[in-house]
C-alpha cells in the first residue's frame, strides 16, 4: 500500500478510536475488525515514533502527544470531508423538501417571487411556515429562517439582507378628524396603535428622534397587538397612528389609503437576515434558496454564495433573532 494512503487510514483509525474510546466502536464505524483498527493505529505510532494511546485491558486513553495530534488530525479529516462534499455538490441538483420559517408580515416579500423559484428549481419542495414565534432551527428541523434583530446563537449562520425603515402612518380619514402632526410634540393626545413583540411581550417604541430636552409625546394608546398585519388593518380603518415597516406600508401609501408622518424625525432602520444551521456542508437546496432571495429581494445588500466548484460557502457566525 502507498505509504501516504497507509498513513491516512491510520489517521482515520486513530481519530475514530480516540473519539469513541475503543477499537471495537471505531471498527463498527470504519467497517473494519477491531484488530485491523488496532494494527493501523500501531503502524501510525511506529511511523511517527511516538505513542498516541495508552492501552490497558479495560480502557484506552490519549497520551499528551496523542491529544495534541488528535486535535490537528480532526481538522485534517474535516477538511477532507468538506472537499469530498464540495465535489459531490458540484454535480448534485437541488432537490428535496426545504423548510422555511418567516414572520407573518414577510409574506409580502416572499410570495411574489416564489413562482419564479419553483420554475428554476422544480425538484425543491418549499414548506413555508409564516409564524411570529421564534423557532429553534436545530431542534425543529428548519432549513432557513428570515429574522430581524439580534439574539446570538453560535449554532447558526446568517446573511445580512437589506435594511428596512419603520414608518409612522395614519389614514386620511383619521388625519381629517384629528389633525396632521408636523413635529413630534404635535403627537400629544393623538391616538396610538402599538405593536407588542410576541416573544418578549415588550411594546415597540416609535423610533422618533426628539430635539434635545424634549419629552416623549403623551400619546393616547387605543390598541396594542402582536401582529403587524392587524396593526396595519387598524391603521387603515382610521383607529389611530401606527408604526410599521416600509414594505408593509408601501402599497396603501401608493393608493392614498395611508399617509406617512414625520419622516424626517424617524431614524431606526431594521435589518433582515437569512439564517440556517451551521452545518459544515451547505446543501444545494439551501444555497440556491439563499442566493435567489438575495438576488430577487435584496440585491443591493447581498453577495452571492459560492456556487458549485468554487469552494465552501464563506459565511459569518450568526444569530437567531427577534422579529417584527
Amino acid at each position: 500500500m502507498d505509504r501516504s494512503l497507509d498513513r491516512l487510514s491510520g489517521l482515520a483509525a486513530f481519530v475514530r478510536t480516540a473519539d469513541l474510546g475503543s477499537f471495537v466502536a471505531a471498527g463498527r464505524v470504519l467497517r473494519l475488525s477491531p484488530s485491523a483498527v488496532g494494527k493501523a493505529v500501531t503502524r501510525l505510532e511506529e511511523q511517527l515514533g511516538v505513542r498516541l494511546l495508552q492501552r490497558s485491558t479495560r480502557s484506552l486513553r490519549l497520551t499528551e502527544e496523542g491529544r495534541l495530534f488528535h486535535d490537528r488530525c480532526r481538522r485534517v479529516l474535516d477538511d477532507l470531508d468538506d472537499a469530498q462534499a464540495m465535489l459531490a455538490e458540484a454535480v448534485e441538483t437541488p432537490r428535496g423538501r426545504l423548510r422555511v420559517s418567516a414572520p407573518v408580515v414577510s409574506y409580502h416579500l416572499f410570495l411574489p417571487v416564489l413562482p419564479e423559484f419553483t420554475r428554476l428549481y422544480p425538484e425543491v419542495e418549499i414548506d413555508l411556515d409564516f409564524n411570529d414565534r421564534i423557532v429553534d432551527l436545530i431542534d425543529e428541523g428548519v432549513d432557513v429562517a428570515l429574522r430581524s434583530g439580534d439574539l446570538p446563537d453560535s449554532r447558526l449562520m446568517a446573511r445580512a439582507l437589506r435594511p428596512f425603515q419603520m414608518l409612522l402612518c395614519a389614514s386620511p380619514d383619521y388625519l381629517e378628524r384629528h389633525g396632521s402632526p408636523a413635529c413630534p410634540r404635535d403627537l400629544d393626545g393623538h391616538r396610538a396603535i402599538l405593536f407588542r413583540f410576541p416573544n418578549s411581550g415588550k411594546l415597540h417604541d416609535w423610533p422618533l428622534t426628539l430635539p434635545e430636552g424634549e419629552p416623549e409625546p403623551r400619546r393616547h394608546i387605543v390598541l396594542t397587538c402582536n401582529n403587524m398585519e392587524a396593526l396595519r388593518g387598524a391603521t387603515l380603518a382610521g383607529l389611530g397612528i401606527g408604526c410599521m415597516p416600509d414594505f408593509l406600508a408601501r402599497e396603501p401609501v401608493a393608493k392614498g389609503e395611508l399617509v406617512t408622518l414625520l419622516d424626517r424625525y424617524l431614524d431606526a432602520p431594521g435589518q433582515f437576515r437569512l439564517i440556517w444551521p451551521s452545518n459544515r456542508q451547505l446543501s444545494p437546496k439551501v444555497r440556491v434558496f439563499v442566493d435567489f432571495i438575495c438576488e430577487r429581494l435584496f440585491a443591493a445588500r447581498c453577495e452571492a454564495l459560492p456556487g458549485p466548484g468554487t469552494g465552501a460557502a464563506s459565511q459569518s457566525r450568526a444569530t437567531e433573532t427577534a422579529q417584527t
